[in-house]
């Protein structure tokens, strides 16, 4: 199978699982649950390829001129990883299948979860630098959506938010070091990164690159000092804790920090930077859960120690020391996901996760007491068990360390005291839930969880006895293969034994239980009489303090700057705008001086004269009309649009001039549209200061001229230039050979310049959904949320303009502009130009966004002319999914290629001999083009109909005011109301 199915099937099943009914938590879960266990067989069937040293390799073509393939790699350490991902993946399936509520969205949360396994095993199995990084910070988009799966809540929105800001602002410092290192070795392929140790530690660039790529893992992995964001995250569902805590999210920055080891370690920055920020965090994570209250919140610390015991192990610089903590990733998975699921189970058949009000459910819970009790003593590092042999691993090699005095006494007394803080918080977990007097004022009365619920615990515990009793056994051949690749290729000697004899390493074992056994008897005895609480350093030194403080700061600093210089007023913005477009574009020329070529001139033409003395005396005149009557100036824009046209039809691109018209038609009515918005004319007219307004005007002509001037000059300038072998020509060329097309700009589009156009469609989307967004939430003040649609072609309020001439509304003008018959007849005549248009566009001017901009206006018009009843009943039209259609077609397009083995978008062209019609010439770009061409329909529609909505009862709106206001009057001067119309002539004058 190949290596990318791996990665492709989560995120397939993620669509799937997302389109499944919300009563369907069997379907999802079994989706979920196959997806998982399939992945988690077929990465268990190349164990004996990666047992015997082999590298598995998958490379995709995907931007070969730019150096970029998808490469998709296996080896030992990632096929570790990879287990974990999978196999924990699938026992919390089990788990949520049973935890989750079904109120709750429940495929929304499968989809979100199978969409973060796909991208963590994109981080794995990548074996390219970049591709690892866009994988990385997609595990931080899809966490930020699993935390903030109860988006309800407000802590799970500001976990969520917190942990986005923090991992993703980390992911942009690792795409910079990503990026420097690629840079040293002269390759981004992680083969060739691997293999280049000696020239990476050389480097003068070697401290930055290592400082960018420590913060990417650090603010992943919760390192101090940013380990703040991980105890906020708890307020994530139980099952998202459990694989984010043990397999997955957390785990990444340590295993980046293995998958580099070879490259970047064995340096003092290395030692000091790691070592003494796995150090810190080791302590600091394990004194604060002593303290914690509740068990996610204790766990969530508990987390953060040991992954500082990872980070501090891997900073040692010396190989056992990493195959110490390549073991203790595997040990601390097992133990920590099954401690999340039992506290999962604790509060959700107790309805609690307060240790406070927890105490004897051994009685009522006695299996799963009994399950946490054996997990919580191996995250203590109780003999017979898991933790125990790693973290005895890990206490051998503080002793053992070749360092400095200093620090060869201090690191043995810190590893002690943190095993101290271990046992202390783990018999917090166990002792003070499940023994003691049963609890009585718990809001559940606790009972053992359904079965199928239990057993990923049991099989997670399991695990932990079989490994910390059989090592050798159980995990010995797999711990060897992972260690491997992490060592450089030779492993160091090292015995998974249970007795070592007597040693330092035991001896601080021992003190380790001891000392935490009596650091525990004392904070229970002080709890006891209320004065067991984490001192105030802690409480200041707190780094969710200083992130909330920072950000209230930052936040500030953004709103004096925009008050500085944000403005209501549109003119300024556009002032700012067009200002700062000019000095970037003269800049660069008045440095480097751009000079006429010697191109001889073409005999001027009157007739192009004439033509564009017309558009600049309509682009004038607009300007002009603009301040009297804005649905003239309107119709002049029209016209310098019009010249616009005809210009790039004088200059031989009929591509250009179809889409320049099929815009300004839709630019036509989204302004007729928004006309309603702006202040009123007479208010307009009113200026404070003629003369201020005279300079502001002459301002804006002196700006426009420059602009203006500054571009024609510039194109003539290259106009008037030769160039033989340019970028058009290799298009004209290679047109229809690479391309398939005769048409080139549209082969540029759809082929050439796919990845592009694909860019920009996704953008467009992405505005008009926002746009929409905007203005669903958007109402004037005071008006209903749920007022009734319009009911007839022109609303009754719209009429009442209209016979007034002198107040009518622009709105109210264009509703005059065309008969609904007429729009309706025309619309299959539209849409038969619009598809002659899409099937011509390879090969003569056309193609499918000019094709969806003429469709687009031909539905807009019915919307206009015949009001949202009729059209909704007789063209049942979702814009966000022919968006959403655009998107995927053109990504299954583009997909499509990849599959067969070549670049993603690259167009394949066949011949096909149809009846009556002939040979017909078909290239793959069509759907490319006509995911363009839907999404392009759905956007304009989102964007037009959502202006013409709220124009619409916003007009209802006044007009209902105005009529409120008329009644009042009348009951003041004493007037009797209007008698109630004649039955059937209602809204009549």
């Amino acid at each position: 199978m190949p290596l990318l199915t791996l990665i492709v099937l989560p995120f397939a099943a993620s669509l799937l699982a997302a389109l499944m009914p919300a009563n369907a938590r069997n379907l999802e879960s079994t989706l979920a649950g196959l997806v998982a266990v399939f992945c988690a067989v077929a990465v268990a069937l190349h164990f004996p390829e990666v047992a015997a040293g082999t590298v598995l390799r998958q490379e995709i073509a995907w931007l070969p001129s730019l150096g970029m393939p998808m490469v998709i790699r296996m080896d030992g350490f990632a096929w570790m990883f990879s287990m974990l991902v999978y196999c924990i993946g699938a026992l919390v399936v089990l788990y949520a299948r049973y935890y989750m509520s079904p109120a709750d969205p429940v495929p929304r949360f499968f989809s979100f979860f199978l969409a973060f396994m796909g991208a963590m095993a994109g981080v794995v199995l990548s074996g390219h630098l970049i591709q690892l990084v866009f994988f990385w910070e997609l595990t931080s988009l899809f966490s930020f959506l699993l935390i903030g799966y109860w988006h309800h809540r407000e802590d799970a929105r500001r976990g969520a938010r917190m942990a986005l800001t923090v991992t993703a602002g980390g992911g942009l410092c690792l795409l910079a070091g990503m990026l420097l290192l690629g840079h040293i070795v002269g390759s981004y392929d992680l083969d060739h990164v691997l293999a280049s140790a000696e020239l990476v530690r050389h480097h003068p660039l070697y401290l930055v690159t290592l400082v960018l790529v420590l913060l990417g893992a650090f603010t992943k992995s919760a390192q101090f000092p940013f380990h703040f964001w991980l105890p906020n995250a708890m307020a994530a569902p139980t099952p998202v804790s459990s694989y984010l805590h043990s397999a997955t999210m957390v785990k990444a920055g340590v295993f980046l920090l293995a998958r580099l080891w070879p490259v970047m370690s064995g340096t003092e920055p290395w030692f000091w930077l790691v070592g003494a920020t796995g150090l810190v965090t080791l302590l600091v994570g394990g004194y604060a859960a002593i303290f914690q209250n509740d068990l996610k919140s204790l766990l969530a610390y508990s987390t953060i120690s040991h992954l500082g015991l990872i980070v501090l192990l891997l900073g040692l610089n010396s190989p056992l020391a990493a195959v110490a903590a390549v073991f203790h990733i595997m040990n601390h998975a097992t133990f920590k996901a099954s401690l999340f699921m039992a506290a999962g189970i604790v509060d959700h058949e107790s309805g609690t996760r307060d240790i406070r009000r927890l105490s004897g459910l051994r009685r009522m819970m006695p299996i799963t007491a009994t399950l946490a009790t054996v997990a919580g003593a191996a995250m203590a590092g109780v003999p017979l068990l898991n933790g125990f042999l790693s973290k005895e691993m890990f206490f051998a090699e503080t002793v053992f360390l070749d360092a400095s005095p200093l620090v060869a006494t201090a690191l043995p007394i810190a590893a002690t005291i943190a095993g101290m803080f271990s046992v202390a918080y783990s018999l917090r977990f166990i002792a003070d839930v499940f023994w003691g007097p049963p609890a009585t004022d718990l809001p559940r009365t606790p009972h053992e969880p359904p079965h199928w619920m239990r057993v990923p615990v049991e099989l997670l515990v399991l695990a932990c006895l079989v490994v910390g009793i059989f090592p050798a056994w159980a995990v010995g051949q797999f711990l060897a293969t992972a260690a491997l690749p992490v060592v450089g290729g030779q492993l160091p000697a090292y015995s998974l034994v249970l007795w070592h004899g007597v040693n330092a390493p035991l001896v601080m074992s021992l003190i380790a239980l001891a000392g935490g056994i009596a650091l525990h008897l004392t904070l229970h005895w002080l709890r006891a009489r209320g004065s067991a609480q984490a001192p105030l350093v802690m409480h200041h030194l707190s780094g969710r303090r200083m992130f909330e403080a920072g950000l209230t700061q930052f936040t500030r600093w953004g709103r004096s700057g925009r008050r500085l210089l944000s403005t209501q007023r549109l003119q300024w913005q556009m002032l700012w705008l067009v200002l700062a477009t000019l000095v970037a574009g003269v800049l660069p020329l008045w440095l480097q001086g751009v000079h006429l070529g010697a191109r001889p001139a073409l005999p001027l033409s009157i007739a192009f004269v004439l033509l564009w003395i017309v558009g600049g005396l309509c682009a004038i005149a607009t300007a002009w009309q603009a301040k009297y009557h804005r649905l003239a100036a309107l119709v002049l824009m029209g016209g310098a649009g019009l010249a616009t046209c005809v210009t790039f039809l004088w200059f031989s691109a009929p591509d250009l001039a179809l889409t320049q018209l099929a815009v300004e038609l839709v630019t036509t009515i989204l302004i007729l549209l928004g006309l309603r918005w702006l202040p009123r004319r007479d208010a307009a007219l009113r200026e404070a200061d003629p003369l201020r307004a005279r300079a502001r005007r002459l301002r804006d002509l002196v700006l426009a001229l420059l602009t203006g001037g500054g571009m024609a000059w510039l194109a003539f300038a290259m106009m008037s230039r030769d160039f033989p072998e340019s970028t058009s020509t290799f298009f004209l060329e290679h047109a229809l050979s690479g391309g398939g097309g005769t048409n080139v700009v549209n082969v540029m589009l759809v082929d050439f310049r796919g990845f592009d156009t694909f860019g920009e469609i996704v953008v467009l989307g992405i505005v008009a959904v926002t746009v929409y967004a905007l203005l669903r939430r958007f109402r004037p003040a005071g008006e209903s949320m749920d007022l009734p649609e319009q009911q007839r072609a022109v609303p009754a309020d719209l009429q009442t303009d209209l016979l007034n001439p002198r107040h009518a509304s622009d709105t109210a003008i264009g509703y005059l502009m065309v008969p609904a018959v007429l729009a309706r007849l025309l619309l299959p005549f539209i849409a038969l130009v619009a598809i002659y248009l899409f099937l011509r566009g390879h090969n003569q001017p056309g193609g499918g966004f000019v094709a969806g901009l003429v469709f687009s206006v031909a539905l807009v018009l019915q919307y206009m002319v015949s009001g949202t009843t009729w059209v909704e009943a007789h063209l049942p039209l979702v814009p966000r999914r022919w968006i959403a259609t655009g998107l995927l077609l053109a990504l299954a397009t583009g997909l499509g290629a990849v599959a067969l083995g070549y670049p993603f978008l690259t167009s394949h062209t066949a011949v096909l001999q149809l009846p009556l019609v002939g040979e017909l010439h078909f290239a793959s770009a069509t759907f490319f083009d006509l995911g363009v061409f839907a999404l392009v329909v759905g956007a304009t529609l989102l964007i037009l109909t959502a202006i013409a909505h709220q124009s619409v009862r916003s007009h209802r709106y006044h007009a209902r005011l105005v009529e409120e206001e008329m009644q009042a009057i009348s009951l003041l001067v004493g007037d009797p109301p209007d008698p109630p119309a004649p039955a059937g002539m209602k809204g009549a004058p």
